[in-house]
């Protein structure tokens, strides 16, 4: 994203204030946000706010001499890869879908070929007006991206559609959005998080410590690289990312079927989930009792998901050892035949499930290079740097 502007059009909803937040998220992701506020805007927020937020100009006035933007309002359109209006008010979805340019970002709508991203904001009824959903239609026809509105309480006091989308499902899109174009675009890339969880009754399974961070990393870097994600994921507490197919599962079976589905016509399979080896033989159909002092569970052996897969033409696995870190990888490697292996080591405290943090060593033919501890979204990218090598030569 280090590249990448987006002209952030702010108007005059009292979820005005949320866009600094969003101007906040996108600028700590080292985008370009030049901000534009409606005249109705400035009354909710000041624009010290965002030139603060974003250390850029904010434009407000068609003719503002002291922005280098606001001379020629068509520099702004041409300088944006992205374009997002959140806020965005029943009266600007009008101007929108009618063409009408009587202010900098109504004009910068208008010029701009960059996509449009719309985070709609105001009461119930105003959003449920006839006039309202026609302009959105149009809006939608003409290839305009909505995220929301949501449904919750309002600024009115009550409760229903209308209520400013959280921050994350627009960032979702947004990254989408500006990488379209990236080295992964037209690419479908299937990928694998979580642990699963083996019933052993209604109530207990057997399972395993992955938190799902790391998958999940690697899911939305290679969104935002342009590829076509689909995420399988067993069980965890992160949020549902956007921006992809997501396929929800349990079990090491469930994660069997799901994959095989999947991968037809994918490119690549990250396999970063932890599936089970094992589950029990004959779980019990109500809740075990304690009535023994002892349980003896009969256990058999899970499909090997990764194994099963064979008509991939990059395949990438993972492997979490407590010992023998680089030689256990590469048995992995071969015996599965995968063209990268994702290897680290497990200590006693569990590290690294559940951080944000990881340090890996990346493994193929050729040899191993290890990857110093940093931000699991740092390691997917690096990760992904090697699939689309892989994919080149595929």
């Amino acid at each position: 994203m280090a590249e990448r502007t987006v002209v952030l059009g702010v108007t005059g909803s009292i979820a005005a204030y949320k866009a600094v937040d969003l101007a906040s998220r996108l600028t700590q992701s080292n985008v370009v946000v030049h901000t534009v506020m409606t005249k109705n805007a400035t009354h909710l927020v000041g624009p010290a706010t965002f030139r603060a937020i974003t250390g850029r100009p904010v434009s407000t006035e068609m003719f503002e001499l002291t922005n280098p933007f606001a001379i020629e309002h068509v520099s702004l359109a041409d300088a944006a890869d992205l374009v997002i209006v959140a806020p965005a008010t029943a009266n600007v979805l009008a101007k929108m879908a009618n063409g009408i340019a009587d202010d900098l970002l109504t004009c910068t709508l208008l010029a701009t070929r960059a996509p449009v991203l719309v985070a709609p904001a105001m009461h119930t009824a105003m959003w449920e007006h006839p006039a309202t959903r026609e302009n959105v239609e149009r809006l939608r026809a003409r290839g305009i991206t909505f995220v929301g509105p949501a449904v919750g309480r309002l600024a009115s006091g009550g409760t229903g559609i209308g209520r400013f989308a959280p921050v994350e499902e627009i960032l979702d899109e947004a990254f989408r959005l500006l990488g379209r174009h990236g080295d992964l675009a037209g690419r479908r890339i299937v990928v694998t998080a979580g642990g699963t969880h083996e019933p052993v009754d209604p109530i207990r399974f057997l399972g395993n410590r992955s938190s799902g961070k790391m998958g999940y990393a690697i899911a939305e870097a290679a969104r935002d690289r342009g590829a076509d994600v689909t995420l399988v994921s067993g069980p965890t507490a992160l949020r549902t990312p956007g921006g992809m197919r997501f396929l929800p599962v349990a079990t090491a079976a469930e994660m069997l079927d799901a994959v095989r589905g999947a991968v037809v016509n994918a490119d690549a399979l990250v396999m970063a989930a932890a599936v089970a080896d094992y589950t029990p033989d004959a779980p019990a159909v109500s809740k075990l009792k304690k009535t023994d002092p002892s349980l003896v569970l009969h256990l058999k052996r899970t499909a090997d998901v990764l194994g099963s897969i064979g008509d991939v033409p990059v395949k990438v696995g993972f492997a979490a050892e407590t010992e023998n870190l680089i030689e256990n990888a590469r048995d992995k490697l071969r015996q599965k035949g995968l063209d990268l292996v994702v290897a680290n080591l497990v200590g006693k405290d569990s590290a690294p499930f559940g951080s944000d943090a990881n340090e890996v060593a990346l493994i193929d033919k050729r040899g191993v290079e290890e990857l110093p501890r940093a931000a699991k979204r740092e390691i997917a990218e690096r990760i992904l740097d090697r699939v689309a090598s892989l994919l080149v030569k595929a």
